[in-house]
């Protein structure tokens, strides 16, 4: 079969597109005909490295939809020719945890495609366990597109930020794929949204997602253009992907009581703390990652029943996947590129 592989780290000239076994289902596992597999920010991270075991030469790809032919032992009951998208956190066994967030996943949890092979190739193996059936008529690059950066912003935004009706949400990094979701998602609970992009394009596209409130970072420090906003209140909940150019500036945006939720740190790890502020406001500051597989259910539910539309910048054949790692890393992609074989 043909698959992008990766034997080295390294930049997008590692990646190529060659001819490998086609892989067979082992106990609980079921192969797939991969239809559709959209690219995260994860597979540039580990394209480039991680502190992590990756299995060499590695196929990328966590978000995978594809079409059942074979089964391993123990998942013979899962029908042949079955369209499904994959849950793709493995081994999720949770704990219960104090906090808003209830349970969490364990530390060692582990992901398709980063810790194991992936689904950028025209064959995947997977746990039957993961499954998710497709209603007839979906489309498969929607459903690739859904998968990670849903399950992300909804654990983030409702379960651990708690976000309710009429509260105020700031979301950073606002053209990405778990921000265009989570702008969707407050908007759906009924939610005022202050949103974060950048470039005057991107701020016009944040605008027809429906946010209320979009700011330009490029154009200089958004929270005071929020706090005159919000009449000087500030918002209850930030969720941000972004990290270190927009922290300070996140926690100023936020109201007394607020919530800060981090998802990631796309432009660098280090934010500084202004620590006074956080005790004067009685501010909360929170990590999410990833959901529990039954909150990968109800929100890709939302996802089929229509009331939550992934937004797809470009579908790009697998004979490309040179350039969609090019397209992504240049930080020009609006929503998900989705990778067709």
């Amino acid at each position: 079969m043909r698959a992008a592989v990766f034997s080295e780290f390294g930049g997008p000239e590692v990646v190529s597109v060659r001819k490998v076994p086609v892989p067979q289902p082992g106990p609980g596992e079921v192969r797939l005909r991969v239809e559709a597999s959209a690219m995260n920010h994860l597979d540039l991270w580990v394209r480039r490295g991680l502190p992590i075991k990756t299995p060499m030469p590695h196929i990328g790809g966590s978000d995978i939809v594809g079409v059942v032919d074979a089964l391993g032992p123990g998942a013979e009951d899962v029908p042949l020719g079955l369209r499904v998208v994959v849950d793709p956190s493995l081994d999720y066994m949770d704990y219960y945890g104090r906090g808003r967030g209830g349970s969490f996943p364990r530390p060692d949890l582990r992901l398709l495609g980063e810790h194991t092979q992936g689904g950028f190739a025209e064959f995947a193996v997977v746990p039957a366990a993961n499954l998710l059936e497709i209603p007839a008529g979906y489309p498969s690059a929607k459903a690739a597109a859904a998968g990670l950066v849903f399950v992300t912003a909804w654990r983030a935004l409702m379960v651990r930020g708690g976000l309710r009706a009429g509260e105020r949400v700031l979301v950073t990094g606002a053209s990405g794929g778990v921000s265009t979701a989570a702008i969707q998602m407050a908007l759906l609970a009924g939610a005022q949204v202050h949103a974060v992009t950048s470039g005057a394009e991107n701020v016009a596209r944040v605008r027809e997602l429906g946010a209320h409130f979009v700011y330009d970072r490029l154009a200089g420090d958004f929270s005071r253009a929020l706090w005159a906003d919000t009449g000087k209140e500030g918002v209850d909940l930030v969720l941000d992907s972004v990290g270190e150019a927009v922290w300070e500036s996140c926690l100023r945006s936020l109201g007394v009581g607020g919530r800060l939720v981090t998802v990631g740190a796309t432009t660098g790890a280090l934010g500084k703390t202004e620590i006074r502020l956080v005790f004067w406001k009685q501010l909360t500051l929170m990590g999410s990652t990833m959901g529990t597989p039954e909150e990968f259910r109800t929100v890709l539910k939302l996802a089929f029943d229509g009331r939550l539309d992934p937004v797809i910048h470009e579908e790009i054949p697998l004979n490309e996947i040179r350039r969609a790692h090019e397209l992504l890393e240049s930080g020009k992609v609006f929503g998900k590129l989705v990778v067709v074989p």
